[in-house]
């Protein structure tokens, strides 16, 4: 038995090790030994300047790519860009196309840059990553309205005090006699815009366009990655048949994306940790959705819809949502039904969503988020404080007859046989399950890797501050006071259990506390503040039967 338990040990430190070193090359900017799965496309350390001049839709989508070229602004309109400020953002459009080209989160500090707010959306050297739409025409090299069309801007450029909502313009010059109008309706709170497009048809033929919305975004690593955590960066599609579907950057480079690819449902997403951008159709209107590489390191998905058919001399409107902001869950919920899966718990969703209700309503009360995770553990720790018992009793009981079998060990070592026997025949006369120790708190282990992935995912511990020293629950602990606290509390635990009989087992059962310890210097101190608070607990629990057994 003790064979097994030390080969159950040494493969999960293996394992851990083997993590380490993964996340220890890709943080190096290497490609990874032994996940090449979790690695992005990003090769290159900038991203390109330009907005592309086309992204192609499958073949499946429409029969005619999306158009290369744009009529020429006119000399009395040049290209401009143009900031639109609310409560909560602060916009950039682009006149070309009428496209957002940057967003700015006002509620939402950049923890890599002081003073500075999030910026989310951008155009630049160092990030490309843009909201576009526009129109596809049914006829072979006809050109609609699209998001390289000169457009003319008008409407207030700040939500005033007093105010609740605003209005601006994006207006094309005719192409092939068909205008495009693009409203976009700000709300006072709001990270959802209203998008409406507005088809006038001035030609003498009737039209069947199609309208495309999409995201653009370069592949280059988050800044400020941490290499001890990985969270997922890319697009995401959302349908009623197959829900949530994360598209790795990777699997489109590959062209092995696999996603639903139609639907009268759902949205189209942006994500990375903390915050997403997501385009939504309404529902019940048939949308192809689409996923490609479009430049060396550029890649789009969005949705294709098709439009009825627009008389001549006749108009047509077609709304949409564009949301870009933080995924604070309930916001999400409000938004769209699903919208709130942008907030990535893995596969553990189902444990971790009652998780955060259970999280975001203790902090109702304390108002807190600090405290509010000191209260969760123990309202966990409490649920399971029967099975804790039954562990620590078990391992109470190990650590009484550990000195027998030691001493049996010893006696007992040129003749492995004898002693498994020996062994066995001691756990039953003393009632000791070796196993006992194990078995219940692997039961919980689900929990708390859930509750773990609901802390790590949360906006809302952004610049969240606890006491004193902490004023950042997402960010590591400035004076590292609570990993060092954490990690003499996990030597604390290795004490009160039972000594290995196997002298290599017990110098590991020391080493790896020391080991993982090392990581936590670096997670945020929300993650730091559950283990301790979870190891402070389990500590009490199990000196309180240690002494009942006499242990202490």
């Amino acid at each position: 038995m003790n064979d097994i338990r030390r080969t159950i040990l040494w493969a999960v430190f293996g394992f851990s090790l083997v993590m380490l070193w993964d996340q220890w090359q890709i943080h190096n900017g290497n490609k990874p030994t032994f996940f090449p799965s979790a690695v992005k496309p990003a090769e290159q350390t900038s991203a390109p300047a330009a907005t592309p001049d086309a992204v192609t839709p499958p073949a499946a989508l429409s029969s005619h790519a999306m158009p290369t070229t744009a009529p020429t602004a006119p000399a009395s309109s040049p290209r401009e860009r143009i900031d639109v400020a609310t409560d909560v953002l602060k916009i950039t459009f682009d006149t070309e196309g009428g496209n957002v080209v940057g967003a700015e989160l006002l509620k939402h500090g950049d923890a890599h840059h002081s003073g500075h707010n999030v910026k989310l959306l951008d155009d630049s050297k160092e990030r490309v990553y843009l909201a576009q739409s526009g129109l596809i025409s049914s006829v072979p090299n006809a050109l609609l309205p699209n998001h390289k069309t000169p457009m003319h801007f008008s409407g207030a450029k700040a939500l005033n005090d007093g105010e609740d909502s605003l209005l601006v313009k994006f207006e094309s010059d005719p192409v092939g006699d068909v205008k495009l109008v693009k409203t976009y309706s700000f709300k006072r709170g709001s990270y959802a815009v209203g998008v409406e497009h507005l088809i006038r048809n001035n030609s003498a033929a009737s039209i069947n366009p199609q309208l495309y919305v999409q995201l653009v975004r370069d592949g280059n690593k988050l800044e400020g990655e941490s290499a001890f955590y990985s969270t997922f960066t890319g697009p995401a599609v959302y349908t009623s048949q197959k829900k949530f579907q994360k598209v790795e950057f990777a699997d489109i480079e590959k062209s092995k994306a696999d996603f639903e690819k139609q639907s009268t449902q759902g949205y189209v997403a942006m994500v990375q940790h903390y915050f997403a951008s997501a385009w939504l159709l309404d529902d019940g209107q048939q949308r192809d959705i689409f996923a490609r590489k479009i430049d060396q390191n550029l890649y789009s998905a969005g949705m294709v819809a098709p439009l009825p058919a627009i008389a001549a001399g006749s108009q047509l409107s077609q709304s949409t949502r564009l949301f870009i902001g933080p995924q604070e869950e309930k916001t999400l919920e409000a938004i769209y039904p699903g919208l709130e899966l942008v907030k990535d718990y893995g596969w553990l969703t189902i444990l971790s969503k009652p998780l955060f209700w259970l999280l975001y309503e203790l902090n109702k009360i304390i108002a807190n988020w600090g405290w509010s995770i000191v209260a969760l553990v123990v309202v966990l720790k409490a649920a399971f404080y029967w099975l804790n018992a039954q562990a620590y009793r078990s391992m109470g009981k190990m650590k009484a007859i550990n000195p027998k079998i030691m001493e049996m060990r010893e006696r007992l070592k040129d003749n492995p046989q004898q002693m498994q026997m020996e062994m066995m025949k001691m756990y039953r006369e003393e009632k000791v399950n070796p196993l006992g120790g194990c078995l219940p708190i692997a039961v919980q282990i689900p929990f708390f890797i859930a509750l773990y992935w609901v802390l790590l995912s949360s906006v809302e511990m952004r610049n969240a501050p606890w006491i004193g020293w902490v004023h950042d629950l997402a960010a590591p602990d400035p004076w590292f006071i609570l990993p060092l606290l954490m990690t003499a509390t996990s030597m604390l635990q290795t004490w009160l259990n039972p000594t290995p009989p196997d002298p290599i087992q017990a110098k590991m059962m020391w080493f790896m506390p020391l080991a993982f310890s090392v990581m936590f210097f670096f997670f945020p101190a929300g993650l730091v503040l559950y283990w301790l608070s979870n190891n402070i607990l389990s500590i009490a629990q199990q000196w309180m039967i240690n002494k009942q057994l006499g242990l202490n």
